[in-house]
Parts: structure tokens; C-alpha cells; sequence
């Protein structure tokens, strides 16, 4: 989770509090993958796409209430929802989950052919292994996505107050 907004400052519900979790079911499910029915992984994807875009439309929502003059104000409400959105569909859904699926398929790949462990044996420690990861790859991953977003969409947008997604 970030750090604590500053004293005084609004605390964000998506960013701030337990709610920034359901971003990371996607890839809870990803970790389970090999234990649980595709479906479950299907339903932890919806949580963290609900996630998503219930955050944009709170960043949009934000973005409308500051005061300003009429003729920005769509167009800073555009941006900040557009830039939430795509910054979380990539850095809580989409690369997160491909990440945590590929580490999990290569190490039960790899303990089915460097071990004799019975396959649920492999397919716990896999599980685990996946649930470690997701705490390595969550920060850079946020920093990728910011560098990306930085280096294109973003140079896109008017010269309004750039959002801030992380």
C-alpha cells in the first residue's frame, strides 16, 4: 500500500485503505490457479476489474468537484478518469496477473520435472510461490507502468495538471 496521505490531506479509499487490496485478487487467483476451478480466477479478474473502474469513476467524480472554470473542467475529468483507468487496467490487472501466471506455470513446469513430489505437493508449492511473488513484483511493476504512461498516453493530454495514478 502507499504511504499515508499527509496530515490534512483526503484520504483516498482505492489508495489508502483495505479497498486497494481488491486490486490484487486477479493475481490471488493467478497464484490458486492450479487448485481452484477456472471459474474462481474468472471471479477474482471481475473483482479487480470492478476495482478499476470503480476507481477511475472516484478520480473522475474528484476531478469534477475541483473548482475551476466550466470550460477545463470536462476535459480535466476525461483525462483524470482515462489515465486512472489504463494505469490500473496495466498495473493491477493486465501485467501483475500475466506475471504471477507465467511464475506459476514455469515452477510447475519445473518441480514436475526436476522433483518426483507428488502433483499436489507441486501444485501448493507453486501456489505459494505465486502468493510470494506478489509482493516483489507490485512496486516494480507500478514504476514501469508510470514510466510508459509518462513516455506516451500521457504526452497526449492537455496542459492540465497531470493525474496522479500511484
Amino acid at each position: 500500500m502507499s504511504e499515508p496521505p499527509p496530515r490534512g490531506a483526503e484520504r483516498d479509499l482505492f489508495r489508502d485503505t483495505w479497498v486497494r487490496y481488491l486490486g490484487y485478487a486477479n493475481e490471488v487467483g493467478e497464484a490458486f490457479r492450479s487448485l481452484v476451478p477456472a471459474a474462481v480466477v474468472w471471479l477474482s479478474y471481475g473483482v479487480s476489474s470492478s476495482y478499476v473502474l470503480a476507481d477511475a469513476i472516484d478520480k473522475g467524480k474528484k476531478a469534477r468537484d475541483v473548482p475551476s472554470p466550466e470550460a477545463g473542467r470536462s476535459t480535466r475529468v476525461t483525462v483524470a478518469m482515462v489515465d486512472t483507468f489504463v494505469w490500473q487496467s496495466l498495473a493491477s490487472v493486465a501485467i501483475p496477473g500475466f506475471t504471477i501466471n507465467r511464475v506459476c506455470a514455469a515452477s510447475l513446469y519445473i518441480l514436475g520435472t526436476a522433483t518426483r513430489w507428488p502433483l499436489a505437493v507441486r501444485k501448493w508449492t507453486t501456489t505459494a510461490l505465486g502468493l510470494l511473488a506478489i509482493p516483489i513484483i507490485i512496486h516494480p511493476i507500478d514504476r514501469s507502468v508510470d514510466f510508459l504512461l509518462d513516455s506516451s498516453l500521457r504526452k497526449l493530454y492537455p496542459s492540465v495538471e497531470k493525474p496522479s495514478s500511484s
